[in-house]
């Protein structure tokens, strides 16, 4: 893909995990657009292969919970590109289950998968940040300042990782990193494309889209969000763009915070 001119990105190295689908790889897509170096990180070797193929990114096969892995990792980018300008949180899942339902074994799944994979891998990439003077940008939900129903290490994850964010962005702003959240809504990803497939079948909707549409009902904008559209969140505020941003959470969540659950029944009654 052809380099945008004058971009602010352009030959930066950005490092995204959970790198291979979804809101990743749209990420890893906007930037290598703009002429950046791109790493696409994730343990799954196959989907890192597909976007290494799509956008030029280069691809390391590592679990970014693991701290020998997130090292090794780092050192991979280092090595091949010298620096690291902006690191992007974006590994998650699991954890969707009731607190009732979910057994010591889920619970620390879930917070690996959701929390310790931001947690690790921001340590680990933090001495080239502070050289580069970069940016991280951390991919929470809106289940992040609200609760869905029963998605409790999902929830509690999400939550966790804006308290991440603002302990990054107090302890690293004095040394020129700044440190951000994105609070995604709805967004068309396989993951939730599995969700919304589930949900049908529960429901006894006729397809996929009817489910978005259902789910997405009390949404102001009425729909999901495209994968790219995120990326255009995480790319303003992994870079200099967003120059006195820090320590803030955005959401891109076509409305859906600021609806008053109290007055939807107004709403379904076509009042």
């Amino acid at each position: 893909m052809g380099n945008t001119v004058g971009s602010c990105v352009s030959g930066h190295v950005v490092v995204i995990t959970g790198g291979g689908t979804g809101i990743g790889a749209a990420v890893a897509e906007r930037y290598a657009a703009e002429g950046a170096h791109v790493v696409v990180v994730g343990r799954r070797e196959e989907p890192l292969r597909a976007v290494e193929r799509s956008v030029g990114a280069h691809p390391i096969v590592a679990d970014a919970a693991d701290s020998a892995d997130a090292a090794r990792a780092v050192a991979e980018v280092l090595s091949h590109f010298g620096r690291i300008d902006v690191l992007v949180a974006n590994a998650g899942g699991h954890g969707f289950s009731p607190v009732g339902e979910t057994d010591d074994a889920g619970w620390e799944q879930a917070l690996r998968a959701n929390l310790t994979t931001a947690f690790v891998t921001a340590r680990e990439a933090l001495p080239a940040l502070i050289e580069a003077k970069g940016q991280i940008v951390v991919i929470s939900s809106l289940a992040g300042l609200f609760a869905g129903p029963s998605v409790a290490g999902y929830t509690v994850g999400k939550h966790a990782l804006i308290g991440l964010t603002r302990t990054l962005a107090r302890d690293y702003g004095r040394h020129g990193v700044r440190v951000n959240a994105v609070c995604p809504g709805w967004v068309q990803t396989p993951m939730a494309d599995d969700e919304m497939d589930e949900f049908a079948e529960h429901a006894q909707l006729e397809s996929r889209e009817e489910a978005y549409a259902t789910v997405t009902a009390d949404v102001p904008l009425r729909r999901p969000a495209r994968p790219a559209e995120i990326a255009s969140a995480v790319r303003f505020l992994g870079s200099s763009e967003s120059s006195y941003i820090t320590g803030a959470v955005l959401l891109v969540d076509g409305g859906a915070h600021i609806v008053d659950v109290p007055t939807l029944a107004f709403d379904h009654a076509g009042m």
